[in-house]
């Protein structure tokens, strides 16, 4: 009975190990791995140089969660140090995107420990009614949208509503497969 309860536990603990390894550098792993299929499939050979130019390239235009990355490897123009290098020279020798990030977090544990906000589906009146005016204006800030003059909830209700075709598609949390 003893070594069943044990065994048990065991199965349990490599169950959440599995899981959290699974959402470990969520960020990270999203930005590096549309970083590298993008340069796999415009260029033939990966230098580290290259690498790192379309990194620098790709941090230019990254906003959210993707820009506080950006700034953790130096790719940012604001950027205090740089380690671009310790994701450049693996990702030309085509080492797989979690295992540089597994690197990367044992230099910087922020780096693992950014998420991507995930918005909600439910565009209706009644679920954005639910929210805080704080969140709904996250939701525009996220689409760059700004509601000025709004006094009322009702109001950026209304514009979330009214916009929101038009950023569907490209909701925070889903992202576009080229940089």
């Amino acid at each position: 009975m003893h070594l069943t309860s044990t065994t048990a536990v065991i199965w349990l603990l490599c169950a959440v190990f599995a899981v959290t390894q699974s959402e470990t550098c969520e960020v990270c792993v999203g930005f590096l791995e549309r970083l590298y299929k993008s340069l796999v499939a415009t260029h033939r050979e990966l230098s580290s140089a290259l690498v790192e130019e379309e990194l620098m390239k790709a941090c230019a235009e990254a906003t959210g969660k993707e820009n506080r990355l950006c700034y953790y490897l130096g790719a940012s123009s604001d950027a205090a140090a740089k380690v671009t290098g310790e994701v450049s020279r693996p990702l030309s020798a085509h080492v797989p995107v979690q295992k540089i990030c597994q690197r990367l977090q044992q230099r910087d544990q922020q780096i693992c420990e950014l998420r991507y906000e995930h918005q909600v589906l439910d565009w209706s009146r009644e679920a954005l009614s639910k929210m805080r005016v704080l969140e709904l204006k996250r939701v525009l800030a996220s689409w760059g949208e700004e509601c000025r003059g709004c006094l009322e909830k009702t109001e950026l209700i209304d514009l979330i509503q009214e916009v929101a075709p038009k950023h569907s598609p490209a909701q925070p949390g889903t992202h576009s497969s080229d940089l």
